[in-house]
């Protein structure tokens, strides 16, 4: 047991040392803009993927906002959602290169029938709000979760709020139906 620290700190070396050469395999196998980045793969100062990189799934995520809530065994869209929408449509509209899946999920009460409909009308809300905004319909596709996947797992209003959204996931390239 007294080699387990020294070889997880050899491990965690040269985990570290393989991520400083970002053209350690060459001229021109990286992502084709070896011309526009430094020594470190980043091109602006922004790391490409990263949350400060406008393009990238991760500032969609938590910058423009994935998640619209809705009120109890509501579909409709509420001011604040409107906002995020307005956001993801944007974004959406700058970065064709993506598809998205529209998640549509409800608290746990009430049936797994009625929950997978519930769901299935805010994805289509969210869906439709976009398509409003002109983002291109075969860009879309949604999906109902109904109260099959909880963020929450309690029986509190609290969880409840949080669960009960729609959830905007990215994909790059084509989606199937």
């Amino acid at each position: 047991m007294k080699h387990l620290p020294k070889a997880l700190m050899l491990m965690a070396a040269l985990a570290a040392g393989a991520c400083t050469n970002a053209n350690r395999f060459g001229n021109g196998s990286g992502s084709g803009n070896d011309a526009s980045m430094n020594n470190a793969g980043v091109t602006s100062g922004v790391l490409p993927g990263s949350v400060d990189d406008p393009t990238s799934s991760a500032y969609f995520q938590q910058r423009v906002g994935d998640r619209v809530l809705f009120a109890v065994d509501q579909s409709t869209l509420s001011p604040e959602a409107r906002a995020t929408l307005d956001g993801q449509a944007q974004w959406l509209l700058t970065n064709s290169d993506y598809m998205a899946v529209i998640e549509g999920h409800a608290d746990e009460q009430g049936t797994r029938e009625y929950n997978i409909a519930l769901g299935g009308r805010r994805a289509n809300a969210v869906k439709e709000y976009l398509i409003s905004k002109g983002v291109s319909a075969n860009r879309l596709n949604q999906v109902s979760y109904g109260k099959e996947r909880p963020l929450e797992i309690c029986s509190a209003e609290a969880c409840y709020a949080k669960n009960r959204r729609a959830v905007t996931v990215l994909a790059a390239g084509g989606l199937t139906s």
